[in-house]
């Protein structure tokens, strides 16, 4: 008996849009680009061939049109995985559940998504423009441990030696790791990006090490966060949606990446403010790509 999703669960507007993207099951590629900034979108969408549909609501901006033959999807997500948790829920219910019947399709149908984002880098290899395709994601927002079957999909081994060497505060939420896409990693990365292992964090001052005000908590996380390696893998950068799209996608048998630009590197202590009007080259890539 196909799984029924009771209104209060899976909430669709008058219209039939789903309740925070708005979107109609067909306005939805099956290729998705996601995006924090909702201005991002256009800028992706500026390089369409044409155009079928555009919605926004609230902070949730979506373009759909044609690219190079191929029909994709621009959707802005807002800043954090908390937003990750919304969009990949809904994107999911749009390809995944009869709307009309509330039940769980019996055929699944895969997206792939990669997002394209900013992000600090931590490694003297890493300065400022640097393209980096997170091959691993570690979630320091604890997003994924309210969801069953965490363990099966993430690097438990990875995951204990973190904690280990960051003698990782109990009173945080459990850090974990996850893979992307091994395909998609392959395909889009190509040979002129850093494949890297990013933290996704739970905000953008104390949980990335920066100290206003409010004295840091472990002043020395960053410093051990940089210092970290594992089986060759040394953290290369810090944003905040990695690891949410990249443990939600697996769950949910999707395809997800995330490509960042540096703009700022926190072990030379210097930005870019300016990045918007360089991040152009980025969407090209994962464009021709995606």
């Amino acid at each position: 008996m196909a799984k029924y999703f009771a209104e209060s669960e899976l909430i669709i507007n008058q219209d039939g849009s789903i309740f925070h993207l708005h979107l109609l099951p067909e306005q939805l590629a099956q290729k998705v680009i996601l995006v924090g900034d909702p201005g991002r979108v256009s800028l992706v969408a500026s390089h369409f061939k044409g155009i079928e549909c555009e919605v926004q609501s609230r902070e949730f901006h979506t373009v759909t049109g044609s690219y190079k033959g191929k029909r994709i999807s621009a959707v802005s997500t807002g800043i954090g995985c908390d937003n990750i948790d919304i969009v990949l829920n809904e994107l999911d219910a749009l390809v995944n559940i009869d709307f009309n019947t509330r039940t769980e399709k019996p055929q699944l149908t895969q997206l792939t998504l990669v997002r394209i984002g900013t992000c600090g880098g931590l490694q003297k290899d890493t300065p400022v423009g640097t393209y980096i395709a997170s091959e691993k994601s570690i979630g320091f927002d604890g997003l994924l441990n309210f969801y069953g079957g965490r363990n099966d999909v993430c690097d438990l081994d990875f995951e204990e030696n973190f904690k280990a060497h960051m003698n990782w505060n109990p009173q945080l939420g459990a850090p974990y790791v996850i893979d992307a896409d091994a395909e998609t990693l392959e395909r889009v990365s190509g040979k002129d990006m850093v494949r890297g292992v990013t933290i996704a964090c739970g905000g953008f001052f104390g949980p990335q090490g920066r100290e206003l005000r409010i004295p840091l908590a472990d002043p020395y996380q960053n410093e051990k966060v940089e210092n970290f390696e594992y089986q060759g893998h040394r953290i290369t950068n810090f944003e905040m949606e990695s690891s949410a799209l990249a443990g939600l996608a697996r769950l949910m048998g999707h395809k997800a990446l995330t490509c960042c630009m540096v703009i700022a590197n926190r072990r030379a202590k210097n930005v870019n403010a300016n990045y918007k009007n360089s991040i152009d080259g980025l969407i090209q890539l994962v464009l021709d790509r995606i």
